[in-house]
């Protein structure tokens, strides 16, 4: 397709047609009403002439006679830019005035008519158009009193010639800024598409160009671009899972087999067998437990979550967690505790309870203080862990505190990646997805 059969075929184009057809309408109607008025304004001025004129000649007829008014409209038919005068005996014979000839029929109409004549001193034999006035006097005589229309006919040319020029001008102006509009959008679209072909070509780092007029191209714009930011985020945290999945599963995966292969090669009773097959299901139940936290991370960030949610107490999920994992706290040498008020709020209460309890997990791992305190009250206080559920305005605050060393603030952003593990957490247990499934859950709950 052409550039031309492009731009006449974008929306901007069109509607400015569409504009262009409504206001040149509209401005045609409006000049063909000034026309109108202007045509009816001259015919009223002539007929109010002409009616005082009738009025005057007959009284005049009146007082002096046939006489009197055919010198009355002699001396009148004679001025410059006279009216339209004509006397008439009852045979019809002109007795005075200024008309040559007028249309058949005319002098034996009385009232108004719009009728074509000549003058008297006319040599152009050319027929003028005039409105004129027939009038019965006494005994049989005609009067006509009327007035060219000259001056109506050149005013409502140039009204008419005004009104073409003027929409050829709007026709002009519209379809040029139409031409305009439509290729300064087109350019943007061309240049968005073009984006877009780079980012279904593999790019997906372009964005597409935002301008700064703020209209809705620039909204729509700055509105993808943000949903491109997500999807290269799910993208690289998709990739970065395989990566991980690939590196961190295989060691417990090539572990599993060693153990079955020396299961094999060195088991002679029925008590060595049983040893290994233990030892391959624990290691079976860690891998089950990493794929499950990993669907379930799935889960939360693609928001399939969102369709099992419904409204709880986020008080009673917090009750539950310190119900469940306050013997195992106290066999670590930690003593958990509960601070609950009523938290309605509306989730998923199952990831909810597994964010929770994670972070218990984690505070129960690391939240020994680093040194311990010589006072025991001192030392008892530092192993507290406090969880709590409270409502704070129109959110739901839910934490665990405890007294460890934390995590440093230039690993916190890291810490919440898949697979991550700090130095410090190495030489215990985990996977290193307890942290990625909290964030991914507080998002999925706008938290």
């Amino acid at each position: 397709m052409t550039a031309f059969g492009k731009l006449i075929r974008t929306t901007a184009f069109r509607l400015t047609l569409v504009y262009l057809f409504l206001f040149a309408l509209f401005a045609a109607s409006l000049l063909g009403y000034f026309a109108w008025n202007t045509r009816r304004l001259i015919t009223e001025q002539i007929t109010s002439t002409v009616n005082a004129e009738v009025g005057e000649v007959t009284e005049i007829y009146n007082r002096r006679g046939l006489r009197g008014l055919a010198l009355t409209i002699g001396n009148r038919a004679l001025r410059p830019g006279a009216n339209l005068y004509l006397v008439t005996a009852p045979n019809g014979q002109a007795i005075a005035g200024n008309v040559g000839s007028l249309a058949p029929g005319v002098m034996g109409m009385e009232g108004w008519t719009e009728t074509a004549y000549r003058r008297l001193d006319d040599n152009d034999n050319t027929d003028h158009r005039a409105l004129v006035r027939v009038t019965e006097m006494t005994n049989g005589f005609r009067l006509l009193i009327g007035r060219d229309l000259e001056e109506r006919r050149r005013l409502f040319g140039i009204v008419a010639k005004a009104a073409q020029w003027s929409i050829l001008v709007v026709v002009v102006l519209g379809i040029g800024g139409g031409i305009f509009v439509a290729r300064r959008v087109l350019q943007r679209i061309d240049a968005m598409t073009g984006t877009a072909q780079r980012i279904m070509a593999g790019d997906l780092s372009d964005r597409l160009p935002v301008g700064r007029s703020g209209d809705e191209l620039d909204r729509l714009a700055e509105n993808l671009n943000a949903m491109l930011e997500r999807i290269e985020a799910l993208m690289t945290g998709l990739k970065e899972v395989s990566d991980n999945i690939a590196h961190d599963l295989k060691t417990p995966l090539t572990r599993l087999r060693n153990r079955a292969e020396e299961a094999l090669a060195r088991a002679r009773s029925e008590a060595d067998y049983r040893a290994a097959l233990e030892r391959t299901i624990e290691e079976s139940d860690g891998l089950i437990r990493t794929f499950n936290a990993l669907l379930m991370i799935a889960r939360a960030e693609s928001g399939q979550a969102r369709g099992n949610m419904d409204d709880f107490d986020a008080a009673d999920v917090a009750a539950g967690i310190h119900e469940l994992y306050e013997p195992l706290a106290e066999d670590d040498g930690m003593s958990l505790h509960v601070k609950t008020a009523p938290s309605a709020m509306h989730g998923n209460r199952e990831l909810i309870s597994q964010a929770l309890a994670n972070l218990v997990e984690n505070a129960i791992k690391y939240g020994k203080p680093v040194v311990q305190p010589i006072d025991p009250e001192a030392a008892a206080a530092a192993k507290e862990i406090l969880i709590e559920a409270r409502r704070e305005a129109d959110s739901v605050l839910l934490s665990v505190t405890d007294h460890g060393p934390g995590i440093p603030e230039a690993d916190r952003k890291h810490a919440v990646e898949r697979f991550v593990r700090l130095e410090a957490s190495r030489t215990l247990p985990g996977s290193g997805l307890g942290l990625s499934l909290v964030a991914a859950v507080a998002t999925l709950h706008g938290g």
